[in-house]
């Protein structure tokens, strides 16, 4: 198991591998080379770990989430986009829009892409993935009920905050994901229980879209979504990856 952030250095944004309390620069992103710089950094700050090319989210794939909204459980992943421009990383506000009244937090399992591919076999999944970290995948939702597309619903700048690491080589399976909000749980559940597990997203993703490295999967989130309000800050954590902390503000 290894771990990546993308940092601030006074040469712009790099990727970089944690080695010890610090971070050992790369030359390029770590899913195209893991050659590094030799540049140590200790105590940077993240950014945003992935700049993708497209963000493919599942929606309603916890049974408890689908139902804790009235929505019948999807018979195959349903899928919705984010724009690029909805990332934001670690302590990144979010910013509440004024066009909506309920901006709720949906804590969830990033998979990050590592190779182009396309029609992936549901058994060959692991080898294009290049790992995993926390998403909120942020959602207007009086606008989402009032729309029925969900694309202003969940694309404002800012609704996507990402980080604050990525790691490899986990079990997507056997991890816990968590939402706290001023410190209190609100969401606490298991990736065991997805209705489509990461291997099937894949490539059930992968028979539609091409899939780029450094593209994001949002893989769907437990039950406890809850609104957020301006001046709380929301924690999204997931077991070996980290915590992911943003304040919330009013735009």
């Amino acid at each position: 198991m290894s771990a990546f952030a993308r940092i601030a250095t006074a040469s712009g944004p790099r990727f970089a591998r944690a080695e010890g309390d610090g971070w050992l620069v790369l030359r390029d992103a770590p899913w195209s080379s893991l050659e590094e710089t030799g540049e140590r950094v200790e105590a940077p700050t993240l950014l945003a770990p992935v700049t993708p090319s497209k963000i493919i989210c599942v929606g309603r794939n916890y049974v408890a989430h689908a139902r804790e909204l009235g929505h019948e459980v999807p018979k195959e992943p349903l899928l919705f986009f984010k724009p690029p421009s909805a990332v934001i990383g670690p302590s990144d506000a979010i910013l509440l829009p004024p066009e909506s009244e309920r901006v709720d937090h949906e804590a969830e399992l990033g998979v990050v892409i590592g190779a182009r591919c396309r029609d992936v076999p549901r058994e060959q999944a692991p080898s294009v993935i290049f790992g995993y970290t926390c998403v909120n995948d942020v959602t207007a939702r009086d606008l989402q009920k009032r729309d029925g597309q969900w694309a202003r619903a969940k694309g404002f700048d800012t609704f996507c905050p990402v980080g604050p690491r990525i790691v490899t080589k986990l079990d997507p399976q056997r991890l816990r994901v968590r939402c706290r909000v001023d410190g209190v749980t609100r969401q606490d559940g298991e990736t065991r229980d997805m209705l489509f597990p990461v291997a099937e997203l894949v490539a059930y993703i992968s028979r539609v879209f091409t899939l780029e490295p450094g593209d994001l999967i949002a893989t769907g989130t437990p039950e406890g979504v809850g609104k957020l309000d301006a001046g709380g800050t929301v924690v999204v954590e997931i077991d070996e990856i980290g915590a992911l902390s943003n304040p919330v503000r009013a735009r």
